[in-house]
């Protein structure tokens, strides 16, 4: 039976929601200390002496380690339990940020990345299984939803705050406070957070990666979550840049915009899609698949506009629009891959989907950088348009199958 470090009045009902504002702060932070570093990389560029091509691979390095070891994060996860994988991650890659803010040299950047990805690749899967064993089908994609308002916050902190400190202050310093922040909130999450979720301490082997590969429809999904990836990276990293470039703003003014709008119109649009769609799965078992396709074939037609916009007016509203149709996927891909896959091997269904999409997005990333120089940034977001168009073919075909809330 599972312990609680929570006090013990709180019953499972309503520690569902305790539980999920304590890992919102957590998916805050996850997101802020690797969304920081592109709304400074002007800076880092100029201090480290970087080329286009190794800011790039700053990005890539931390999403191929986080890909690598997502499946077996998640792996642990199921079999040790998630709440332990949630510490220990938050934790380390705090250390590796506050370790960020001392490197000298591009080769050192990239190694602190590659420990954040490692650290950073064990919360993710924990936190969402942790969620929806605690949510039933009701509450499922409302509580994912909200949990992933944490990382579009964390966003806008990451992009805003970071070029404002970059800016005044340099950027080593944002790395530093972010560090001490993250150890200080582990060691409170450490006495506040139960350990685990009744009935999920089994033993685990190997073999369960195969189980859920074999899972029917599995595979589809993978593919559709590395095409939304594609896309999302491609923002992350770039888009700063990309508006600098084009608009001639400050640090502070282009990540606040690359990020800002964007989130805050997800919002909206997770609050509202993350409760139609519970509603609507409770009626019909593919609801939640469908909001997907709509999510990705609507996002398509703004990221071609963005990519070919030079008013600036023009750029906030598709920003806004990419922001409320971007929470259709995002809050449904851990409930459905529940329809698909066992409860107790969710954390690891949802790591090879990590890795699956990390790969996808590291390599868009690294591309984009490789090919600045001579096709541009907006051709990245093109390719990313029609690449979330083809995303879209394989939710149709994952839509045929039988599917229903576990």
């Amino acid at each position: 039976m599972a312990t609680s470090r929570l006090a013990g009045n709180v019953g499972t009902s309503g520690y569902k929601w305790v539980a999920l504002a304590l890992l919102w702060f957590v998916a805050l932070l996850n997101y802020v200390d690797r969304q920081v570093i592109f709304s400074q990389f002007p800076l880092i560029q100029r201090d480290l002496h970087a080329t286009p091509t190794e800011l790039g691979l700053i990005s890539s390095s931390f999403l191929w380690v986080y890909a690598v070891l997502s499946p077996f994060a998640g792996l642990l996860a199921d079999r040790f339990g998630r709440a332990r994988s949630i510490l220990a991650s938050l934790v380390v890659w705090s250390l590796a940020t506050y370790i960020t803010a001392h490197v000298h040299s591009i080769e050192s950047m990239i190694a602190s990345r590659v420990l954040m990805g490692v650290s950073e690749a064990f919360y993710l899967p924990a936190a969402l299984a942790l969620l929806v064993d605690l949510h039933g089908p009701d509450t499922r994609s409302f509580a994912v939803g909200i949990h992933q308002s944490g990382l579009y916050t964390g966003i806008i902190v990451g992009g805003a705050w970071g070029g404002w400190m970059g800016e005044t202050y340099g950027w080593r310093s944002a790395f530093m406070v972010l560090g001490i922040v993250g150890v200080i909130y582990g060691v409170l999450l450490f006495f506040l957070l139960r350990r685990d979720v009744p009935g999920n301490r089994r033993r685990i082997s190997l073999p369960d990666f195969s189980t859920v590969l074999r899972s029917p429809g599995f595979l589809l999904l993978a593919i559709a979550f590395a095409a939304a990836s594609v896309a999302n990276w491609l923002i992350y990293t770039w888009l700063p840049l990309l508006l600098t470039e084009r608009f001639h703003l400050t640090l502070a003014q282009a990540g606040f915009t690359a990020t800002f709008y964007i989130q805050v119109a997800s919002y909206a649009g997770m609050l509202a899609i993350g409760f139609l769609s519970d509603r609507l799965a409770l009626r019909w078992g593919r609801a939640r698949v469908w909001v997907q396709i709509a999510g990705l074939l609507l996002s398509a037609p703004f990221l071609l506009i963005l990519s070919r916009t030079n008013s600036y007016v023009l750029v906030i509203p598709v920003l806004l629009m990419i922001g409320i149709f971007r929470p259709f996927f995002d809050v449904n891909a851990m409930p459905v891959l529940r329809q698909l896959v066992p409860g107790n091997l969710s954390s690891t269904g949802y790591g090879i989907l990590n890795m699956v999409g990390c790969f996808g997005g590291g390599i868009a990333a690294l591309a984009a950088g490789y090919f600045k120089n001579t096709a541009g940034l907006a051709a990245a977001y093109q390719w990313a348009a029609i690449v979330l168009i083809a995303g879209a073919i394989p939710l149709i075909m994952l839509s045929r199958n039988r599917l229903s809330d576990q």
